[in-house]
């Protein structure tokens, strides 16, 4: 757990998570695990006494975005975890960690010959549990690594905590961080595990590895009552500026609500988006300024709404909130289809002196498509917005949406929204949405509310087609798009989706029909596209969602690019990867040396042209530069496509490969990015955010791979302004007309502003999340870990920024200007 307090301007802060002492007749190693930066960013230097004499140890960075999140406004990036090793001969009596920057010695661990002992291992197999977590339909799953230090392969059992044995599912994983911190053989590489389990998460379990001679047990438990991160997010919230604001919550809603609502965790209807909310929205003042505000384009809006049945507090809502919009030219057109007079009574009872309102009352129920047709034939206005019976809108929505046409007459418009709990009386689960993006759009609705399209649009296109109920807005949504020039987001939250016990917003899976239609829209977009692809609907919990992998035309050759120095073993489990486990064959791989020093790689370059035909080496001979080196190869290259590889990737799924190459053959596509795994099988790459600290980042940097995320957006595809180069595809005619990887960029910056100039050309970039690699990160280059590294990053960050002010001044357009970037991407506090 981590500790806060006021940090000082010339202070070194630290904290040690884990200290192992493994002591065998094949290695006697200590293992320092934990992290350490300096507030005034200055560089750590670290001593290690054994017995009171500093000895050699070894250091391995490690990313920890849990620490950068607290502390992100003294850190550039998250690396400032470590592991450290020190191998000794006899066992010492005691062992002192210290610290030093500016001046400042501080002692960060001091163990006597008691501790020592206590800690000490003589176990000849090591293993090491990163979490143990419930999953979905109680499944139980621990994530580790175990290995023999005799090289044996390790058998693996599970019991209860009265000694039964239990069934499970075993995946082996590649754990390359493991390999490198314990030393291991290339062989032991399948050291990492994922189980998972039927059980009882109240229940303690025990995990035994086996190596036919040796045993050894891990235990597994979760803490009762509030989880650790539960805890940690209890902890975050309680801070004086959300402390007034809980007063504030309590003087509004009662006591009783405000501890129903804390009752259930701190991010169950976080009551800080409530919040955030409250601090947002349009003031009083804002509203009677838009009242007052005269625009020069008036189009009148024509919302469109099928009711049934609809309950009297949620048909006042939905009308109350249209009345009591700043912007006056609207019509509301409502159709309605229910089983009673009801609606028509309350409306014609309250309503019938505001003229704005059209009410039809329908001879029978059409079902949503032909109720809201029913409502569509009464619209006169000059575009048309869909509004669901029980959901809300803002005050400042319309005059929002009419103020952005002013000068361009945008074709469709949509917004920002979030969800309305009906039980609890408070907004929550905001979607912060992305400007236009296509292929967000193929894996899922994320448009949905609020939606506005030109009246002439909808009349080419014609209404809601009853043959996809439950998803008809999709497919009408698509057919709009498909017709329009302009499309154009407004970045703000102007529509409450109401979420009742009826509502598809609170429980997706009651309406399994509608994904089903959402799935034949997307088809029927592809296909009035002229786009071959086929459609899989996602499996819970990501009802709703789709993967679109569309069908390669031809079989283009593709040039694999991979620059390398020395690393032997780490370029050929890329290049195996690349020749075995891949299906899509026609590649060439070229591998670029670089200034290597070892013998070994030297004879591994004729023995890998020798194995494979396909495989080339060619020399680059002047300093690194990695856009330069890029360019070098590229002229070698015969392919149609282009493929950028790190040599510290290792494709996971057979047809990565080919998911990015159906994306790249698309004409309005430029670069495709993947998503990338580190050896734990957490996320390394989801896609570029630009803006993060005047510079650019990964989003969702150490999330797991199953992880939700911001509304899906790391478990399906999507586009950002950029990828990363360490696993990038772009057709070779596109990198041709953007001449390349910019040379003033030698190590950092190249990607980014690689995938800028191919945005610039109009074009899509893509994240591909169904191309999954692992990447062991940049073990050629090292990091910017001394002062003469991070001037050069620094100078070349000053470089981009004067290249890219527009971007780093107005917003990443594929995240949102609501995110609290400061804090990282798709994080709002």
């Amino acid at each position: 757990m981590l500790f806060f307090h006021n940090i000082g301007d010339n202070e070194i802060v630290c904290y040690i998570d884990r200290v192992q002492l493994k002591n065998t007749y094949i290695e006697q190693s200590f293992y320092i695990y934990g992290w350490a930066f300096h507030s005034g960013g200055k560089e750590i230097q670290y001593d290690i006494q054994l017995d009171g004499v500093s000895v050699p140890f070894e250091m391995n960075g490690v990313l920890r975005a849990d620490v950068e999140e607290k502390y992100s406004k003294y850190l550039r990036n998250s690396r400032v975890g470590f592991v450290l090793s020190v191998k000794f001969q006899t066992l010492p009596k005691s062992i002192q960690f210290f610290a030093e920057a500016e001046g400042q010695r501080k002692k960060i661990l001091d163990y006597n010959e008691k501790k020592i002992l206590e800690i000490e291992e003589a176990d000849l197999i090591d293993s090491y549990i990163d979490y143990f977590k419930c999953g979905d339909n109680n499944e139980l799953i621990v994530t580790g690594w175990a290995y023999s230090l005799e090289g044996k392969n390790i058998n693996y059992k599970l019991f209860d905590q009265d000694g039964q044995e239990i069934e499970f599912k075993l995946q082996k994983m590649s754990r390359a961080d493991t390999v490198v911190l314990k030393k291991l053989s290339l062989s032991q590489k399948y050291c990492g595990f994922q189980i998972k389990f039927k059980g009882d998460k109240k229940q303690t379990y025990i995990l035994e590895f086996d190596d036919g001679e040796h045993k050894r047990q891990e235990k597994l438990f979760m803490s009762a009552g509030l989880s650790v991160k539960t805890f940690k997010n209890y902890l975050s919230y309680l801070e004086p500026s959300n402390l007034n604001k809980s007063k504030k919550f309590i003087d509004e809603y009662g006591m009783k609500r405000f501890l129903k609502r804390l009752s259930l965790g701190p991010n169950a209807g976080d009551i800080r988006y409530q919040f955030w909310f409250e601090d947002h929205k349009a003031t009083e003042a804002t509203l009677e300024k838009q009242r007052n505000t005269s625009l020069s384009y008036n189009p009148k809006i024509s919302i469109i709404v099928a009711t049934f049945n609809t309950k009297d507090t949620y048909l006042k809502d939905m009308i109350e909130t249209v009345i009591a919009q700043t912007y006056i030219n609207w019509e509301l057109c409502i159709a309605d289809g229910s089983s009673t007079d009801a609606v028509e009574n309350y409306i014609r009872e309250h309503y019938s002196e505001e003229k704005r309102i059209k009410f039809k009352k329908l001879d029978k129920n059409y079902g949503i498509s032909g109720n809201m047709n029913g409502a569509l034939e009464m619209a006169e206005g000059d575009y048309i917005a869909l509004y669901d019976h029980d959901d809300m809108l803002t005050p400042d929505c319309l005059f929002e949406f009419v103020s952005s046409m002013q000068e361009v007459h945008h074709d469709c418009l949509y917004s920002d929204e979030d969800k309305f709990d009906d039980a609890l009386k408070i907004y929550t689960d905001p979607h912060f949405k992305p400007d236009f993006s296509i292929d967000l759009l193929r894996s899922h609705n994320y448009i949905t509310h609020f939606f506005a399209v030109k009246k002439s649009i909808v009349d080419e296109v014609g209404g809601m087609r009853p043959e996809y109920d439950g998803s008809q807005d999709y497919d009408f949504i698509f057919r709009c798009i498909e017709k329009s020039k302009s499309i154009y987001h407004v970045p703000k939250i102007l529509y409450h989706w109401r979420m009742h016990p009826a509502s598809t917003a609170q429980d997706p899976a009651s309406k399994m029909y509608c994904y089903d239609a959402g799935k034949r829209a997307i088809e029927a977009h592809l296909k009035r596209c002229g786009v071959e692809g086929s459609v899989t609907m996602l499996d819970a919990p990501l009802y709703g969602m789709y993967h679109v992998r569309y069908k390669i035309i031809g079989n283009p050759l593709i040039s694999v690019i991979i620059p390398n120095k020395d690393e032997t073993e780490t370029l050929k489990t890329c290049i195996e990867s690349l020749e075995k486990i891949n299906v899509y064959k026609n590649i060439e791989i070229i591998v670029v040396e670089n200034n290597s020093t070892t013998p070994e790689i030297f004879e591994y370059y004729h023995e890998v042209e020798d194995k494979y035909q396909n495989v080339r080496v060619i020399t680059w001979k002047d300093e690194f530069n990695y856009s330069a080196i890029n360019n070098f190869a590229v002229t070698f290259a015969k392919g149609e496509y282009l493929l950028f590889l790190n040599n510290d990737v290792e494709i996971i799924n057979e047809d990565a490969i080919e998911e990015l190459l159906g994306c790249a053959q698309r004409k309005e596509v430029g670069a495709v990015g993947a998503k990338l795994l580190y050896p734990d099988n957490t996320v390394q790459h989801a896609g570029v955010v630009v803006g993060y600290k005047g510079y650019a980042t990964h989003a969702y940097t150490e999330i797991d791979r199953d992880d939700f995320g911001h509304m899906g957006r790391p478990r399906v595809s999507s586009n950002y302004s950029a990828v990363t180069a360490a696993c990038l595809m772009v057709r070779k005619e596109i990198y041709d007309k953007v001449d390349g990887f910019d040379e003033q960029f030698k190590v950092a910056c190249n990607d980014v502003d690689f995938c800028l100039k191919i945005r610039k050309l109009g074009l899509f970039n893509v994240f591909n999340a169904f191309s999954l690699w692992h990447h062991f990160e940049s073990k050629t280059r090292g990091y910017e870990d001394t002062p003469e590294k991070l001037e050069r990053f620094n100078n070349e960050i000053k470089k981009f920024q004067e290249k890219w002010p527009d971007i780093l001044k107005n917003g990443d357009p594929f995240h949102n200007i609501n995110f609290n970037l400061d804090k990282g991407p798709f994080k709002l506090y």
